[in-house]
């Protein structure tokens, strides 16, 4: 039976300040916890959950916070030849949607006992090779890889010859690797029936770039559906960005609403397109919905607070980043690598900025029905 912690605070800090200088050590943990080093060392490894009867550990959990112990982790790495890290690489620390599948993946696998490496390739491939490359200089145990393109190199060969590697949101077409993404097509074609419920039929698709497969997987939706439902015929627009940035959804949306005054309705690629996209209605001097209906992606923080508020397709963002940490921390542990896909479920949240068409704009929309069928 080790010492009465409660008892002991007082005794235990001033038994670390007469240290002085000196380094604390698990053999100072284990002795004012009254267990042998491995003993405290193991209780203190969050990735041997369970090994240490749980009186033991909160005790030695106990110690270590009374002394104020940080475990040696360069120490224990070269002790277990593990590192006890993964990387994680996304494309744009800015975006706010990857904040709750970061937050996700990071809990998850803290909880296992695994820190983080965060690395932002700001959707540059050259960056994006080079942080891999970092990581696993590094001596990642693992990667969760949120930037892959549809045909990426660097990221290719790590079905070959890297480390453990999960995707998330964004797949390869070649497959190798797991990929955990939201069901696209589920909330493009709750939309796309949205609008037409609605009384829209000239509708357009503005999106991002087409190397990535998010943007394959939502373009294709919205045709796929607006096909399904075309009694009558559904008109569909579908413009790529170079990105999927404000600035990319008021570029797409200003030269559209010049070329296609017919369109009635917009399904943006993102959320971030759909700002772009208030904006060029606002310069163009049209009204969301009165004139053109908008329909977002992600349900990213906020847009429930715009003026009018979004109807957008909400992607269970932290779950994607819980899921991908559970399924690499599966392959860390020797299970299979399955490669397909993990699809999580998508919803439709309706708020004010979708309406039925005003008569002009349907009216507008039969005389320009032959711009509106005009190729991507």
């Amino acid at each position: 039976m080790g010492p009465n912690l409660s008892q002991g605070v007082g005794s235990g800090r001033r038994e670390a300040r007469s240290r002085g200088a000196r380094k604390l050590t698990i053999q100072d943990v284990a002795a004012l916890a009254g267990v042998h080093p491995s003993t405290a060392s193991r209780a203190l490894d969050a990735s041997l959950p369970g090994r240490i009867a749980e009186p033991t550990a909160r005790r030695v959990r106990a110690a270590a916070e009374e002394l104020g112990y940080v475990p040696d982790l360069l120490a224990r790495s070269l002790r277990t030849r593990r590192s006890g890290l993964v990387g994680v690489v996304i494309p744009d620390l800015t975006n706010p949607v990857l904040a709750p599948i970061v937050q996700g993946v990071e809990e998850k696998l803290r909880s296992a006992g695994f820190g983080c490496l965060l690395a932002d390739t700001d959707n540059d491939p050259t960056r994006e090779k080079a942080a891999i490359e970092e990581l696993q200089a590094r001596r990642c145990e693992g990667l969760v890889v949120a930037t892959a393109r549809r045909r990426s190199k660097a990221v290719e060969q790590l079905a070959q010859s890297g480390p453990p590697t999960v995707l998330v949101t964004r797949g390869l077409d070649s497959g190798g690797l797991p990929l955990v993404a939201a069901d696209d097509a589920q909330g493009v074609a709750a939309a796309v029936r949205h609008l037409v419920a609605l009384g829209h039929r000239h509708l357009a698709h503005l999106t991002g770039p087409r190397d990535l497969s998010t943007t394959v997987r939502r373009a294709r939706a919205v045709r796929e559906s607006a096909k399904a439902l075309s009694r009558p015929a559904i008109d569909v627009v579908v413009r790529h960005g170079a990105g999927f940035t404000i600035a990319d959804g008021r570029r797409l949306a200003r030269a559209l609403l010049s070329e296609n005054p017919g369109v009635t309705a917009i399904v943006a690629g993102n959320d971030m397109i759909a700002l772009g996209c208030l904006d060029a209605m606002a310069d163009a001097g049209l009204r969301c919905p009165t004139d053109v209906s908008l329909v977002g992606h992600n349900d990213m923080p906020f847009v429930d607070r715009l003026e009018p508020a979004l109807t957008t397709v909400a992607i269970p963002q932290r779950a994607l980043g819980v899921r991908a940490a559970e399924v690499l921390l599966g392959r860390l542990a020797g299970g299979s690598a399955v490669v397909e896909p993990l699809v999580l479920p998508t919803r439709l949240v309706v708020r004010g900025s979708t309406a039925p068409p005003p008569r002009s704009r349907r009216v507008a929309g039969n005389t320009s029905r032959s711009r509106l069928r005009s190729r991507d």
